[in-house]
């Protein structure tokens, strides 16, 4: 049973999967996006989604630190909701404050450069989201 997770930016969307038991989430890849002209990186995760066949989508939902949604998390909720039109499969939304920070941590702890930590943040972002919710389910 895998599981798509997805850090969805303004610019990137960072992608991960879960193994097949459901127990640990690996990074993907980081696609590039451009929302302001509608190019969200669908067709990949399409792509994605038949290569790995997934059965439910995970999308990090970035809320304010007093619990409400703002612009971003409306955001992520439109691209679920394109997610769900295009491919059919149910979209989850997961509490993703300070993911972005996390994995910037495990990067850091890793000694990964500063050029480099810029190249995978979002897609150890969506790692972080996914496994979140995995150890959620456990």
């Amino acid at each position: 049973m895998r599981i798509l997770g997805l850090d969805v930016g303004s610019k990137t969307v960072g992608v991960a999967i879960s193994d097949e038991m459901g127990w640990t989430a690996q990074g993907l890849e980081t696609i590039k996006i451009d929302e302001a002209v509608k190019n969200l990186g669908i067709k990949r995760i399409k792509q994605i989604i038949a290569e790995y066949k997934p059965e439910k989508v995970v999308i990090g939902l970035p809320k304010n630190m007093n619990g409400t949604i703002g612009p971003r998390g409306e955001a992520s909720k439109q691209y679920g909701d394109k997610l769900i039109d295009k491919t059919g499969l149910p979209v989850i939304y997961w509490d993703e404050r300070l993911s972005t920070v996390a994995a910037e941590r495990i990067l850091l702890s890793a000694d990964v450069s500063r050029k480099k930590r810029k190249q995978v943040i979002d897609k150890m972002a969506a790692v972080v989201i996914l496994q979140g919710y995995l150890d959620s389910q456990q």
